[in-house]
């Protein structure tokens, strides 16, 4: 065999291995870069910045893959949401998580609220949050992917803790009675039936909107039971409206296009009654449903 040709040979193998090894850990990568950035687009993005950084490593040092590319890709995202921080302050309005389609990404312990809420977090609050609540990962551990102490971790991990106390919610309802709610609130709305329509929200009730400057959105929360029926009747009174259900990895939520234009509808509940309503309009936030 020609010299060049055993050569070539070893680098196609050498490239197949560094795929696979990639792609084996590709599903817990993605599920790290989505909780620690809540935007599919931005994970993507660190997904593909981190194959790259894997294919040039030298990986002679390395003994496991997925510890190091763990790394790679928190840290990745460390820099990717500290850059997000100038750009929100700019950014039109609220800014809402961008959600993923179930298909495309499996979670079993995400919610929109708290992928939401996290918001409030800085960087590093974030990855030690995600790292040591998601996936357990001891303050040693964490402290080597931060570059940071274990007492710094831990110190971290408290504070996020801490941020996330009062607002994170207390109850989780099934796939089913989030459905069920969507369904009815969605109903009563465009019937502008506001009496059964206040039945279903919760005093404090908090409708956000995320339009993002392209289109038309509440530029604030709107608060309170009587705000929020009112708001959404006015919404949803229309004919020229299709509403498809849609599961998210990370719950339930209605696909609904007015006169042309789309958005997402997600609700937050404590059981019977409705307590937060997420309204995604952004187009750029809405590709990958």
């Amino acid at each position: 065999m020609d010299p060049s040709e055993h050569r070539d040979q070893e680098a196609a193998g050498t490239g197949r291995l560094i795929l696979h090894e990639f792609e084996s850990a590709r599903g817990m990568l993605a599920g790290l870069a989505y909780r620690l950035l809540g935007s599919w687009h931005d994970a993507e993005d660190v997904l593909q910045d981190a194959y790259v950084r894997w294919s040039a490593a030298d990986r002679t040092d390395v003994a496991e893959p997925r510890r190091y590319l763990t790394r790679v890709v928190t840290r990745l995202s460390i820099d990717v949401l500290r850059t997000r921080q100038a750009r929100r302050e700019s950014y039109t309005g609220e800014w809402l998580p961008e959600p993923v389609s179930a298909d495309m990404l499996e979670l079993e312990d995400i919610s929109m609220a708290l992928l939401h809420l996290m918001e409030r977090l800085t960087p590093p609050q974030r990855a030690v949050y995600v790292l040591r609540t998601a996936f357990t990962l001891p303050y040693d551990e964490i402290a080597e992917i931060l570059d940071r102490t274990p007492e710094d971790c831990r110190q971290l991990h408290r504070r996020a803790l801490h941020e996330l106390a009062d607002d994170r919610p207390r109850f989780h309802p099934t796939a089913a009675e989030q459905r069920r709610l969507l369904a009815d609130f969605v109903a009563a709305a465009r019937e502008g039936d506001l009496a059964r329509l206040e039945d279903l929200l919760k005093d404090s009730v908090t409708s956000w909107t995320d339009g993002g400057g392209i289109r038309r959105a509440a530029r604030k929360p709107v608060e309170g039971r009587e705000r929020v029926a009112t708001f959404f009747t006015h919404i949803y009174a229309h004919e020229d409206l299709t509403i498809t259900p849609v599961d998210l990895a990370t719950g339930p939520a209605l696909d609904i296009t007015i006169r042309g234009h789309r958005h997402l509808l997600t609700l937050d509940s404590d059981g019977p009654q409705i307590t937060t309503i997420r309204v995604l309009a952004n187009p750029h936030k809405l590709t990958a449903i």
